[in-house]
């Protein structure tokens, strides 16, 4: 961690030093890039779309590094148009913001303190807490603390003071923002779109819900020892505070997981894709940000102790109505079955699909077969490649590429030209397999994704 030096003694939240700040910003990326169409008049296609490109880099960046010295619900909206924002904003821009992950600078101990004692009171004289943060992110930093009668070890996740309340201002200025630099298409889809962040950005802050939530998911998990969910403790808990029992593990991308035998490996993977699975066919709720900060490894060994996933943010969780589910389901099982009909059969029943004409499904139908490979086997998959999936239907996720792979059968699809921005929900639900699928290409799994969708069929 860095020293006390680069550390913010407080934060830019009053709406008057944001709006100044973002107004600055966006102002120079307009008038940048009106300069740099200008400068491209005279040169032929090609070089005007290499100029275009450039000038558009240089903007997204120049933009992001001014919102990131605000931090606070402004990067996180940043950082969540990042993660969604490769379904519809051009691919500089999502570069762009994907960097403020890096940015986030912590809020020094005196403000964080003065937070705690307005939060907690007199229950801060029963911890001892680390004054050097384990985590900071766009909204709160991390803790760690010890509770003096039992010496029972805590996190604490603390809001930073004023963010919740600046949210929707902050909304207001990135789309502005967005407006001004004239660097997305500006429809009803994205204006729906915006307003779903902005939901998504409450219940972030909203800290008696994500409680309420990780206790629901640990009730859910009891007893399955491969995984382990943090246990809430009320007692430290407020409305910008929340604690939570410390639980220990290593990060899924650390090199210690690669060294693993493969069926230890193909284990975790498993239990990775079967909360996605479980999500979508049984809980009708889904924890949306794949996050790998989300996620923690608890290793165990060869012999009696199994490895376990440590779940360990419910912040950004989704409700999907029965609608919803029973199109992701139908479209699950029709790529189980790897039926081209069927597929096509399953784009209904829902408002996206229903606008959509149907001389398209067939192509968008091809996509999802490609999307749910995984779940297909090699009896009823002529289209599998070469070598990735065993007698014993394991899929091998490094092998297969299979996130690029659809990427680019997307965007080649006439789908992605007749929609600018695909349905909030789908983007959820993708995102959420996405972040399974590259849990499982990261470790290198080979997993038989089938026998988890068996018995919902």
């Amino acid at each position: 961690m860095s020293d006390q030096n680069d550390k913010l003694k407080q934060l830019k939240t009053s709406s008057m030093d944001r709006r100044l700040s973002i107004a600055k910003a966006s102002l120079l990326a307009g008038t940048r890039w009106a300069a740099s169409n200008a400068s491209t008049i005279f040169s032929n296609e090609e070089e005007k779309e290499k100029k275009r490109k450039k000038a558009m880099k240089e903007q997204a960046e120049y933009l992001v590094s001014e919102i990131g010295k605000l931090k606070g619900s402004i990067v996180k909206i940043g950082q969540m148009m990042a993660l969604y924002g490769e379904h519809f904003l051009p691919e500089e821009i999502t570069q762009a913001l994907n960097t403020l992950n890096n940015q986030t600078v912590a809020l020094a101990w005196p403000a964080i303190k003065q937070q705690l004692v307005s939060q907690l009171g007199s229950k801060l004289d029963e911890l001892t807490i680390d004054h050097e943060p384990i985590g900071t992110a766009s909204l709160a930093q991390v803790h760690r603390a010890t509770r003096k009668s039992d010496g029972l070890e805590l996190v604490l996740k603390i809001q930073y003071p004023g963010v919740a309340d600046a949210i929707d201002s902050d909304m207001n200025l990135f789309k502005n923002m967005l407006k001004l630099t004239r660097m997305v298409p500006q429809t009803r889809e994205f204006d729906q779109w915006f307003d779903e962040v902005r939901e998504m950005m409450h219940r972030e802050v909203n800290y008696r819900v994500e409680a309420a939530t990780t206790r629901r998911f640990a009730e859910r998990l009891r007893g399955d020892s491969r995984y382990v969910v943090p246990q809430i403790i009320d007692h430290f808990c407020s409305n910008q505070v929340l604690c939570m029992t410390f639980e220990r593990g290593v990060p899924i991308n650390s090199p210690v997981m690669l060294s693993l035998p493969q069926e230890r490996r193909n284990k975790l993977g498993e239990a990775s894709l079967e909360i996605a699975v479980r999500e979508v066919f049984e809980w009708g709720e889904m924890q949306t940000d794949p996050n790998f900060g989300n996620y923690l490894v608890r290793l165990g060994n060869a012999e009696d102790i199994p490895d376990k996933i440590v779940l360990l943010d419910f912040g950004a969780i989704r409700e999907f109505d029965q609608q919803l589910l029973t199109v992701a389901r139908n479209l699950i099982i029709s790529g189980y079955h790897h039926d081209a009909d069927a597929m096509v059969n399953s784009m209904t029943g829902y408002q996206f699909f229903n606008a959509m004409p149907q001389s398209i499904k067939p192509d968008m139908a091809k996509v999802f077969l490609l999307a749910t490979e995984a779940f297909s086997s090699s009896s009823n998959n002529p289209d599998l490649p070469e070598g990735v999936m065993d007698e014993q239907q394991r899929y091998d996720w490094k092998k297969s590429q299979l996130h690029s792979r659809v990427m680019q059968r997307a965007s080649k699809s006439m789908a992605s030209r007749y929609f600018s921005v695909p349905p909030k929900e789908f983007m959820f639900i993708s995102r959420k397999f996405i972040g399974a699928y590259t849990f499982m290409t990261v470790i290198e799994a080979r997993t038989n994704v089938r026998k988890m969708i068996t018995p919902f069929l």
